[in-house]
């Protein structure tokens, strides 16, 4: 659901930078009402987590937030995870070997039981590839050039078998959270068990409320918090008096102003790290031939119009860097591939030598997509209105129906302001999960908003099944140049990982996919 009205007030430093923001282009709806921060400090034994996004599942075949992860992987696990050094690391799995080009033995690790004491099964796994596959949207799928088949062995040993070598395979399964075959579903699943240290107590799907407690059958060490507490509170405000006053123990992306006020606070921590998500202003590619959008020349001139250092120094305040190529190019196998240059008298120029003249543009976001949103949206748009695009900005609720209108299914628009992380840290993944959509996949609205460009599939479907580590690192570059070439974004950056803690809470290791080991936390005092 929109909200519709008068949107909030810039920061104080998007108004130094741009001024108000006046005219009758804005249709942007408010964020959500001033929400009461959780009432009550937590107990000597819990950990309350704030997030900004409501957790709607536990099961994450489309709930894929970076917040959402590290609650998730407590309650249920894959085969393998990836570490914070980007590594796989072996989980329910003793044994992922690939032992011929297009096959993975992998052996289950001895004792591995659900919280209901039942024990993780290979029919198991075959079930949640099958389950993954199906699920329409499905932001997980989107990362695999093809799913593998289940051969089953003896003594929990099985077989990962492909048509073409999957050489990051071990990477890839980590996304892949196992639940028991009968019990399981291909949609998010709202109840049921797994095998993480913790088990569901209550939840609300329509509160993103959930109570955790120690799952008593878990195979692995126990964890050393004995409850947590997820809380939705989306108004970050709230979250940020919370913390404050003690009342919840961890918040997650936090906007700079905020980290600012934070920041040497007594009793509170700030942890920053280089994380492996991009954001972007992403361009409609379902538009039909003829519309403006539909032509490269026309996406990259009005990229010239956008002002990006400003953005990062002054909305952003320094705590993202503009992106250089069409992945971070931190990730393994990225690359460099240009650059955004602000020059709005180009901009102009190109515009009308392209026949494009009183372009309207609508933009649309799910508040809390990533910190400051609002401000940059808001940014964003006077700066198109100085080369004579007129555009509207139109902001969903968290748990709203933003996946209906990026699949085309709801409403018609231009620009979308989303992020994408690679869970993985690997640059295949983002390309594979972003550029890679094929006209099957979009016959079900399984692109990324639209993106079909079949010689660029081919080129990061070779490259995803080169096992040569130097010739696939070779074709990873030409298809990222590829992509750059066609302008996928108006705009695009590459933030830090920020968290901010009450300092009774140890042992958080925020990694650079911008989540943590719930079980490693400890509370103190």
């Amino acid at each position: 659901m929109t909200r519709s009205g008068r949107g909030p007030e810039l920061s104080r430093r998007t108004l130094l930078r741009w001024g108000a923001i006046a005219g009758a282009g804005v249709t942007l709806g408010p964020l959500l009402n001033a929400c009461a921060g959780p009432t009550g400090t937590p107990g000597p034994g819990t950990l309350t987590l704030a997030l900004n996004r409501s957790l709607v599942s536990l099961d994450n075949k489309l709930n894929q937030f970076d917040a959402a992860v590290t609650v998730q992987r407590g309650v249920r696990q894959g085969l393998t995870r990836v570490g914070q050094d980007l590594k796989p690391e072996l989980v329910l799995a003793d044994r992922f070997e690939l032992t011929a080009p297009t096959e993975w033995t992998v052996h289950l690790r001895d004792g591995v039981r659900y919280s209901d004491g039942s024990p993780v099964t290979v029919q198991d796994v075959a079930t949640a590839l099958e389950m993954y596959q199906q699920v329409n949207g499905s932001f997980i799928a989107g990362f695999f050039s093809e799913f593998p088949e289940v051969v089953p062995g003896a003594d929990g040993t099985f077989v990962l078998r492909t048509q073409r070598p999957v050489p990051v395979l071990d990477y890839l399964m980590a996304n892949i959270l196992v639940t028991p075959s009968a019990a399981n579903r291909p949609e998010e699943l709202q109840d049921g068990v797994g095998s993480g240290p913790y088990v569901v107590r209550s939840g609300n799907r329509g509160t993103g409320n959930y109570a955790l407690a120690v799952n008593e059958n878990y195979w692995g060490p126990k964890p050393r918090v004995p409850g947590v507490q997820v809380r939705f509170v989306p108004e970050e405000s709230s979250r940020v008096v919370s913390l404050r006053s003690g009342e919840v123990d961890v918040i997650d992306s936090i906007t700079p102003d905020s980290a600012d006020q934070l920041a040497g606070l007594p009793g509170v921590r700030i942890t920053r790290t280089p994380s492996t998500r991009i954001n972007q202003l992403f361009y409609n590619f379902r538009k039909p031939q003829g519309h403006p959008l539909a032509d490269p020349e026309v996406r990259e001139a009005l990229t010239y119009a956008i002002d990006g250092r400003s953005l990062v120094q002054d909305v952003l305040v320094g705590s993202v860097s503009q992106a250089d190529g069409v992945v971070p190019t931190g990730l393994e196998g990225a690359v460099k591939t240009g650059e955004y240059v602000y020059d709005p008298k180009q901009a102009k120029q190109r515009l009308d030598a392209l026949g494009v003249r009183d372009l309207e543009l609508k933009i649309i976001w799910e508040s809390g997509e990533f910190a400051s949103d609002t401000s940059v949206m808001e940014a964003v748009l006077q700066m198109l209105g100085q080369v004579g695009v007129r555009a509207t900005l139109q902001q969903f609720e968290p748990g709203g129906d933003i996946l209906s209108w990026r699949q085309g299914k709801a409403g018609d628009w231009d620009v979308l302001g989303n992020g994408f992380s690679s869970p993985t840290g690997l640059a295949v993944s983002i390309l594979q999960g972003m550029y890679a959509g094929t006209p099957e996949k979009e016959q079900t609205r399984d692109t990324y908003q639209g993106y079909v460009v079949p010689a660029i599939a081919a080129q990061i479907a070779d490259a995803s099944a080169e096992p040569d580590a130097a010739r696939r690192a070779r074709l990873l570059s030409d298809a990222q140049k590829a992509v750059w070439a066609t302008w996928p974004c108006l705009w695009a950056f590459v933030p830090n990982a920020v968290l901010a803690s009450r300092d009774r809470v140890g042992d958080i290791s925020l990694g650079p996919t911008n989540s943590y080991d719930l079980a490693s936390a400890r509370l103190e005092g």
